[in-house]
């Protein structure tokens, strides 16, 4: 009694009479039309966001967050280069490589591959690939015994395992007596590593520098000095100022320049896949027309009679308002508690269905990674349970307006 009457009355026709239970079907189904279109926007998301974060992990643990190389293409004193960017801010370390592409040759197996040539006691200061050796260590590269470090999936293309031997052919030529001939090195394989992204598992190798160098006839050069900063996010600013603080004596790059659109285009891809999942919840909210227009067909004359007792238009409106949004307050909490728990578990529950299948969901060699990781946004989810409650309050607004303009006298003129 002591309640509001507009809200106790949009209260009391949210429970069902015996001769209403279609209506009450009607309504149960646009609940759970809107918590499964929740459900599925807040999960959706979080997949997206948990493979964005993993592949921008696993790509800058193994490519430099900012490159610095000399105005030709290589760097003749990096040294020198070092010593400077020690003292800069926001450089957390600098490791010299030289990189070209190669063909690696096993038995009867051969495979283009990216070969990186590194200082193995630099490495860590800018990747992680120190921490992902399956097998053998990244120390082992030592310069003049021609070692070499695969990725897991080459590896295994190739057949090779740690202390088998391959031959490594560069685009460089010798001039022999018997005519021009690719430059080709026996190496030893004394580690393999895996860092969990079939490109880099499958077309990354390493060697030693030195080893590098005299494979790619560099001398003394290097390509360049990849830098590690500390913050990621800022890196063309970063670069920038770093650029002007060396007075324009080399050229930095960042990593947005090689892998920018990449990651554009998966946020691209995210505000698609937004937009497609909340049309979902939008059809299921306006569901609740539907409903809302039966209910107001069925109370007819309860209407009627609550107009002849002074009951404002506003209020009848208000009645019917807060029905819908009921109906949508319901939906978008269960959906919510449902998007979320799944969202926080789907990195249990996949693997789960994938070993009950019998199947691989995300093959390595179509897709980045294998997994199929989640990160929860709690932003996300407060603007998707907004635009759902939203949705369910416009779907209210013509109904509760056509209940408002019921004419007592021409509803109770036959009653």
């Amino acid at each position: 009694m002591f309640k509001p009457l507009v809200l106790y009355i949009g209260l009391r026709y949210t429970r069902a009479k015996r001769r209403t239970q279609f209506i009450s079907f009607i309504t149960l189904t646009s609940v759970l039309g809107i918590a499964l279109g929740v459900t599925a926007l807040i999960t959706v998301l979080s997949v997206m966001n948990g493979f964005e974060a993993e592949l921008r992990e696993r790509i800058l643990g193994m490519t430099a967050h900012a490159t610095a190389t000399g105005k030709y293409g290589q760097l003749d004193d990096w040294q020198a280069l070092d010593q400077k960017l020690k003292g800069q801010p926001h450089v957390e370390g600098a490791a010299p490589f030289i990189t070209g592409q190669v063909m690696i040759n096993a038995d009867r197996r051969v495979s283009g591959t990216m070969l990186n040539g590194i200082l193995p006691e630099y490495e860590a200061r800018v990747s992680e690939v120190a921490t992902k050796m399956k097998s053998g260590q990244l120390t082992a590269l030592v310069a003049g015994e021609y070692g070499i470090v695969l990725g897991l999936e080459l590896a295994n293309y190739l057949g090779v395992m740690t202390g088998d031997k391959i031959t490594v052919i560069s685009p460089q030529v010798n001039s022999t007596p018997a005519g021009i001939v690719p430059r080709m090195r026996r190496f030893t394989v004394v580690g393999i590593f895996q860092v969990g992204m079939y490109e880099y598992d499958r077309n990354m190798a390493l060697i030693h520098i030195d080893d590098a160098a005299k494979l790619f006839r560099m001398d003394n050069s290097v390509s360049g000095l990849r830098i590690k900063l500390d913050d990621l996010f800022n890196a063309p600013k970063i670069t920038h100022a770093l650029a002007t603080a060396l007075y324009g004596d080399y050229q930095v790059s960042d990593w947005t320049l090689a892998h920018n659109n990449f990651f554009k285009a998966i946020q691209t891809e995210k505000r698609v896949m937004f937009i497609i999942l909340l049309l979902i919840v939008a059809v299921a909210a306006f569901n609740i027309v539907s409903t809302l227009v039966m209910v107001v067909t069925d109370k007819r004359g309860d209407i009627a009679i609550l107009k002849t007792q002074g009951l404002t238009s506003g209020a009848v409106m208000g009645i019917f308002m807060v029905l819908g949004s009921i109906i949508g307050v319901v939906g978008t909490v269960l959906g919510v508690l449902g998007g979320v728990l799944l969202a926080l578990n789907v990195e249990t529950i996949v693997p789960a269905i994938e070993k009950l299948l019998q199947v691989q969901f995300m093959a390595a060699d179509v897709y980045y990674i294998s997994e199929l990781p989640s990160k929860l946004v709690w932003s996300d989810v407060y603007s998707i349970a907004g635009m759902a409650f939203f949705l369910s309050l416009l779907a209210t607004i013509y109904p509760a307006w056509q209940a408002s303009r019921i004419n007592p006298a021409e509803v109770l003129r036959y009653e």
